[in-house]
Parts: C-alpha cells; structure tokens; sequence
C-alpha cells in the first residue's frame, strides 16, 4: 500500500516537490487531514491557521524552487517569535503576543520554502511544568519537554520537521520519549536571534525529524545553505560507549538499550570500546543546574518582577535558586565548563563519537516532563548530539541513546549518525 504524503519524510518530499511530482498544497493538506484527525488526542498545537498556511502553500506552488525546504510543512516551536502568528513562550504573561518579526531561523527558513504550519506548544518558558501536549505513542505519558509539542507532531506524522531548542535537554529528551531522531548542533552554530533567551551559554536550536537525513537537511537550510550536506560515510567509525557519571539513574530499559547497542555494533564490526569520563566530569551535572538558574533569574528578571502570580511554583522556585548564585560562583562555573570542554579531544581519543543515554527510560506519566539528567552535562559543554532512536521499553515505548561528538564536527557526527542507525534497529 503507498505511503500516505503525511508519511513521508522530509527528504522525500523534498525531492518529490522539487520534481513537481507533488505540490506545497497536496502535501500540507495531507499533513492538516492527519493533524485534525489527531490533535484533539494529542495537542501538540499552541496555534494553528490552516488557511494562512494553505495560503503559503499556494504560493509556493505558483513560483520558482525557492531552497531546500521548498514546499516542507514545518512546525515551530512557541519559543520562536513568528511576524504571523502569536508567541507565548508558553505563558499566560505573553497571550496573544504578535512579535514583529520572525526568529532569525525563521526567516531563513521561509526564504528556503518553508510553509510554517503553527506554533507547536512548549513547556512555561521552556522549563518543566508540563503543557497540554500528550505522548502519540500513549496519550497517558509525557513527550517530554520543553519541545513537547514539536516532538510529538513530527512523531505523529503531523509535519515532517519542527523546530526545537535546548538549554537543558529539550531536544533530546522529547526525541527519546516520542521515537523521533533529535539534533541539538554544536553551541553557536545557528543563529538565536528572535528566540527567548534562557541562558546565553546554554541555549541552542536544535531540530526534530524521522530521519538523520531530515535533521541534516534541516541544518543547514536553517543556516542559509543552498545545498543538502553530503552525509555519504567514509570508512568505519570508531566509537566509546560512555555510561556517564550519571550512570546510576538509568532504568532497565535504558540499560537493555544500551546493552543491546553493543552487541549490535559489535556483530556489524565497528570498533568499540567503553570510556569512563574524568571526576572532573561528575561535577558537571551540578554546575549546569546553577549556570541555567543563574542565567534564568537574570533573563526572565522582568516577568520574575512584574508578573510574580503568572509564573508557577516550581518556576518560581527555579527562579528563587538561580539569585542565591553568586556571580563568583557562576565565573567559576563557567571557568570549569570551558576547562572540561577542553579535555574533549584527549578524552575521545582515536574515538570518532561517543554513545551515551538520552532518557533514564522510557516516557514518565503526562504529569511531569521527565528528568533532564542525562543530556545537561552535553549541553554545558556545547558538543553536538543526535538522538537515535532504535529500541522499545518493557511496555512498548521508545527509547534509544544519543550520539555525541567533538565541537565543530557536525557534519561527521550526523555520517556516523546515519551509518550507525540502521545497524542498531536491525533485531
């Protein structure tokens, strides 16, 4: 039976749409049938205007290929201003907001012919009280946070792709829980203007999908690129399991994936071998926590100010830590993060990438968004990451582990990512 066009990934619809074998129109109106169908279960969607979008569509259509993203249905997450359409960071203090112009990230997306569908739903200023949007796979558990509702979108055929951000482990995390592929690029790589700032040395975009290819092709149009990256793998990857200091807080599930990843890169031939990260590192976890709360405290200081009652109480509470930080303590935070990055290129060795968990298991109750414990350290040290996503829980959920790799190095880290996939879903 043929594939539906909601179906698709994006690097299939790409092609299909730049060979006219398909219009803008046909592909967002199957994407619309399937989000009516499935919203009223999900509620991945803070705003949505399909007739703006069937508008967008339509014009599309009616011009020249305009980039890589030409005629893609994507979702954008509410942290991401939109000229079109209203941002609330997913507050009540911003209802009804109408920025007056898009994220960088945005616009260049819309230049590479992008229809921007609506503003998927996020957590309270993308930390962790838990918004509206429920797990796809079961609408009893969370799609984590804080782009809860990108992740479930795309995990749901809903869009092929959808922005999303990370300061703690808001890429990662949701791609775990929902079973899509998660990349959160190296710090600095795309541009934040026009996206609520949390924490300058945290905050990146990052980009949700079914595929390695999809997530790839996302990039770059993000950054401008007018070509699709090469991820063609030259040779075997070398790779270090690394469990982390943080190792203890992994459930059974995560332990069978990790385990289960082993065997199946080593019946595949790739060299293995396990790496135990510095002590340094086990103080990494701790500092991240106070560099974000620091960071927030400052960053929201005037809804913490002026809008006290609209913040909830764990927010409040974030917020409440992050003054007690000294400014000495966060320079010495800070100091430490960039001494551990450093030790980066000696720690992996000949080691092309490393493997490590993304969740402790799989998707908790809907009442919470789920421990961010095991992406912080990654974030801190702004090294790029890509969910995989490849192995069931005990009760059917996804779960799977993220490939990390050397600041910079993107591009290898997205080849070893593609290559390493396939290996690890075949049972």
């Amino acid at each position: 039976m043929a594939k539906e066009l909601y179906q698709e990934d994006a690097t299939t619809l790409a092609r299909m749409l730049a060979q006219r074998q398909v219009t803008a129109e046909a592909v967002l109106r199957s994407c619309l049938a399937r989000i009516a169908e499935r919203e009223p279960q999900v509620q991945a969607w803070e705003f949505l205007d399909p007739e703006a979008a069937l508008a967008q569509a339509r014009s599309i259509d009616q011009g020249a290929q305009r980039g890589l993203l030409h005629g893609l249905p994507i979702g954008v997450k509410d942290l991401f201003d939109t000229f079109d359409m209203p941002t609330t960071y997913g507050s009540s203090i911003y209802t009804g907001q109408r920025p007056g112009a898009d994220a960088a990230c945005v616009a260049i997306c819309r230049a590479q012919g992008a229809v921007m569908v609506g503003k998927t739903v996020t957590t309270e200023f993308a930390t962790f009280k838990p918004g509206k949007t429920r797990n796809p796979h079961r609408t009893t558990q969370t799609p984590g946070g804080s782009s809860s509702g990108s992740a479930a979108a795309v995990a749901d055929g809903m869009v092929p792709l959808a922005f999303a951000s990370q300061t703690a482990a808001s890429v990662i995390r949701p791609a775990a829980f929902c079973g899509v592929v998660g990349y959160k690029p190296s710090y600095g790589l795309i541009n934040r203007a026009g996206v609520k700032a949390l924490s300058d040395p945290l905050d990146t975009i990052g980009f949700l999908a079914r595929s390695v290819d999809d997530v790839a092709l996302f990039a770059a149009a993000s950054n401008g690129e007018r070509t699709a990256p090469d991820l063609t793998s030259s040779g075997t990857p070398r790779i270090a399991l690394c469990q982390t200091h943080e190792w203890p807080h992994a459930d059974e599930d995560t332990r069978a994936a990790f385990a289960h990843s082993e065997a199946a890169l080593d019946k595949a031939g790739i060299p293995l071998r396990h790496l135990q990260l510095p002590l340094l590192f086990s103080q990494l976890l701790q500092v991240q926590k106070e560099v974000m709360a620091f960071d927030l405290a400052r960053s929201l200081a005037d809804e913490r100010l002026r809008h006290p009652a609209q913040l909830s109480e764990g927010l409040s509470q974030l917020l409440a830590q992050g003054l007690l930080v000294s400014t000495d303590r966060h320079r010495a935070n800070l100091q430490l993060a960039v001494s551990a990055r450093a030790m980066i290129p000696s720690i992996l060795g000949d080691a092309d990438a490393m493997l490590a968990p993304s969740a402790i298991g799989e998707a908790p109750g809907a009442a919470q968004t789920g421990d961010p414990v095991f992406g912080r350290i990654w974030t801190l040290l702004g090294l790029p990451c890509v969910h995989l996503p490849f192995f069931r829980g005990h009760s059917g959920l996804p779960v799977g582990l993220q490939l990390i790799g050397r600041h910079g190095e993107d591009l290898a880290l997205l080849r070893i990512a593609r290559s390493l996939l396939p290996m690890l879903a075949a049972h």
